[in-house]
C-alpha cells in the first residue's frame, strides 16, 4: 500500500501516449509514476504497452527510416522516460475515486495489488482494446506477427501483403475504411459479413465497391484461421445453410471494432461518450473533473495512431505541469 505523500502526477497505461506523457512530465520535474498494467487475455492478448505489443513492423512512426517493432519502440520509450526519473509500476489500477473538486485533491486510485494510491493529477492513457473474433490460431498469428492484424492503416502497406489476397472481417464504417485502404495493396481484398447487408454507410460501401479487387462475401462468418508461421486461408461457414469452405489469405484483418479501456473507472464520475470513451469537449486533454486527463486511444475513437497517442500524451502531460501549477503544487 502506498502509504506516502499524494504524487503530483499518476499516469495509467502504458502506450505512446502514457510514455509520451511520462517523458515531458519527468523533464518538467513532476516525478510521474506510470501504472503499466498487468498482461492478461480479454479475449486476445492485452499487455503493457499496448496495442503496439501486437505490431512486428512500424513503418509510419517519424523518425524510424528502416521501421521498428512495436515492442522495440515501447521499449525504448520506457527507457527514454525512466532516464528522466518516471517511476514504473507493474500493477492494475481497478477502481478510482476522482474529487469534482479542485480543493479537496487528491485523487484516490486503487491498484489490484499494492492497495491505495493518492495523486493531486492523474492522466489516464489506457488505451482501447481491438475486438477480436476470439479463434485460438487468430490470436497466436496475431501475437507472432503471422499475417493477422486488427489495423489495417498500420500494417497492411506491409511487404508480406503486397499482391497478395486479403480478408477483413466486419461490415461497418471501419471495415469498409480498413478494406478500401487495403485495395491499394492486395491483388484482391475480401470483406467477410455475416449478413446479407452492410451496416456501413452507403458512402463508405461505394467506396469499397467502387475498386475493381473488391469483393464482399455475404452470409459468412469465419469459424477457424489455418496455418502454422503464416496465415495460409480461412475457414468460412455460410450462416444461412452452415456450408463450410476455405478462402485463401495472405492477411486476415479484423475490423468489428474497439472497446476503450474504462470499465475501472465506473463510478469514478468522469463523463464518457455512447461508445466508452473518455469525453473531450475541446482540443486539450481536459476531462470534466479537475487534475485529471486523458491522452491517447481512450479519448481518440477516430485515428487510434502511435503517433496520434503520443502526441496526445504530450499535450497531457503540459496540461497536467500548468494545472498543478496552478494549484501550487511544485
Amino acid at each position: 500500500m502506498d502509504t506516502g505523500a499524494p504524487h503530483k502526477l499518476v499516469i495509467i497505461g502504458s502506450g505512446p501516449a502514457g510514455w509520451t506523457a511520462a517523458i515531458y512530465a519527468a523533464r518538467a520535474q513532476l516525478q510521474p509514476v506510470v501504472y503499466i498494467g498487468i498482461p492478461k487475455q480479454d479475449p486476445g492478448p492485452v499487455l503493457p504497452g499496448g496495442q503496439l505489443m501486437l505490431t512486428t513492423e512500424v513503418e509510419n512512426y517519424p523518425g524510424f527510416p528502416k521501421g521498428i517493432t512495436g515492442p522495440e519502440m515501447m521499449h525504448d520509450f520506457q527507457l527514454q522516460a525512466e532516464r528522466f526519473g518516471t517511476r514504473v509500476v507493474q500493477d492494475d489500477v481497478v477502481r478510482c475515486e476522482f474529487s469534482p473538486d479542485p480543493v479537496k485533491v487528491p485523487h484516490t486510485l486503487h491498484t489490484a495489488e499494492n492497495g491505495i494510491v493518492r495523486a493531486h493529477s492523474v492522466i489516464v492513457a489506457t488505451g482501447a482494446v481491438a475486438n477480436w473474433i476470439g479463434l485460438e490460431n487468430e490470436m497466436r498469428l496475431a501475437r507472432s506477427g503471422g499475417g493477422v492484424s486488427a489495423c489495417a492503416v498500420c500494417d497492411g502497406a506491409l511487404p508480406p501483403f503486397r499482391n497478395q489476397p486479403l480478408a477483413v472481417v466486419g461490415g461497418g464504417d471501419t471495415a469498409m475504411e480498413e478494406a478500401t485502404y487495403l485495395t491499394k495493396f492486395g491483388s484482391v481484398v475480401y470483406v467477410i459479413h455475416r449478413r446479407d447487408s452492410l451496416r456501413a454507410s452507403k458512402i463508405m460501401q461505394e467506396r469499397f465497391l467502387s475498386r475493381p479487387n473488391a469483393k464482399v462475401l455475404w452470409n459468412k462468418r469465419v469459424v477457424d484461421v489455418l496455418g502454422d508461421k503464416v496465415i495460409e486461408a480461412v475457414m468460412l461457414e455460410d450462416t444461412v445453410t452452415s456450408e463450410r469452405s476455405r478462402l485463401d489469405v495472405r492477411g486476415l484483418f479484423v475490423a468489428i471494432g474497439h472497446t476503450p479501456a474504462t470499465k475501472f473507472l465506473a463510478g469514478s464520475g468522469l463523463e464518457l461518450t455512447e461508445k466508452g470513451y473518455l469525453a473531450l469537449n475541446r482540443r486539450d486533454s481536459y476531462t470534466n473533473l479537475p487534475g485529471v486527463f486523458a491522452a491517447g486511444d481512450v479519448s481518440d475513437e477516430h485515428y487510434r495512431q502511435a503517433v496520434t497517442a503520443a502526441g496526445m500524451g504530450c499535450v497531457a502531460a503540459l496540461d497536467a505541469e500548468r494545472w498543478l501549477a496552478a494549484q501550487g503544487v511544485d
